[in-house]
């Protein structure tokens, strides 16, 4: 798997949107934050520009992306904000070489589309963390920016422990995290960009679905083998979900333990990214994972 270098004080990184618009009050802080970090920030083309809910054509988003893949001198791509649109241009992205010199791709929700793309395709890590539109000058001591930036400047593996939760299947796992948007991964399915599971960790979380929609999906996933030959499954933060007059009967984490509880993996609950500012915490997608699932708390290392 090829892991992109850490970054050092004086590198530059851009700051480009590949789905819904954005204007430079809106990453204002970001930047203060970037700054701060010593980076040279660089910001695309497509920052403030509009059509309809877009950043621009998919055209203009192609091209401004794809500015920064090829320039040498960028090190980090942050996707400035989700929304959708990230997969319109997936297929029109040229990333000849990425393998061989992989740059950091930063984003989660609906860039979820281009951080799986970079695996299956390019055998490359990038960043499932939070975006410059969820950066605020008081979450900065936040764990979303602490582990965004140990990701970035640690080479060091980084060891987290949760608390349990009830709904958790106990177990060890290690594997190649993969995932992030449940939605997102579920538009995917049938195309490259979401290849074959076996043995990979799956990171889910997702925002504003109905509890149908989640059980839909899972069962999709499931059909399409995605959850049979899992190392383990991380569920994040499925952040204010709807219900019908006539209620589906189960929350959104009991729907997906049924989806994958006849499986012989560890499963854990309420891990903390997602859409959730205060703790969106950051996990490189593509990079070997060790999940223990224990008696007390659960145990990730990246």
């Amino acid at each position: 798997m090829a892991k992109p270098a850490i970054l050092h004080k004086g590198d530059a990184i851009g700051i480009v949107c590949s789905a819904r618009k954005v204007n430079l009050f809106e990453i204002k802080d970001a930047i203060n934050l970037f700054n701060s970090w010593q980076l040279q920030v660089i910001l695309g083309k497509t920052i403030h520009l509009e059509d309809n809910q877009f950043a621009g054509s998919d055209e203009q988003r192609r091209e401004d992306i794809q500015f920064f893949l090829f320039n040498k001198q960028v090190k980090a791509i942050f996707i400035a904000r989700g929304g959708y649109g990230s997969i319109r241009i997936l297929d029109k992205l040229n990333f000849a070489s990425f393998n061989k010199t992989p740059k950091w791709i930063i984003g989660y929700s609906d860039i979820t589309a281009i951080l799986n793309h970079i695996f299956f395709t390019q055998g490359a890590c990038s960043l499932l963390a939070t975006m410059p539109i969820n950066i605020k000058e008081e979450n900065f001591s936040s764990s979303s920016i602490e582990t965004l930036h140990n990701c970035l400047f640690n080479e060091k593996e980084m060891e987290r422990i949760y608390p349990n939760s009830p709904l958790n299947i106990k177990g060890r796992a290690k594997g190649e995290a993969i995932g992030g948007n449940l939605s997102v991964l579920y538009s995917l399915l049938g195309s490259i960009s979401f290849g074959d599971t076996k043995g990979k960790i799956l990171f889910i979380e997702d925002l504003d679905e109905y509890l149908y929609h989640i059980d839909r999906m899972m069962q999709s996933l499931k059909r399409a083998g995605k959850l049979k030959s899992l190392s383990g499954l991380v569920v994040g933060a499925f952040t204010k979900m709807h219900d019908n007059d006539i209620p589906f009967g189960k929350t959104a984490q009991e729907i997906i333990l049924d989806a994958v509880k006849e499986y012989n993996y560890p499963v854990c609950f309420d891990i903390p990214f997602g859409h959730i500012e205060e703790r969106n915490e950051a996990f490189i997608i593509g990079k070997t994972t060790s999940l223990i699932v224990g008696e007390e708390n659960v145990v990730i290392v990246q």
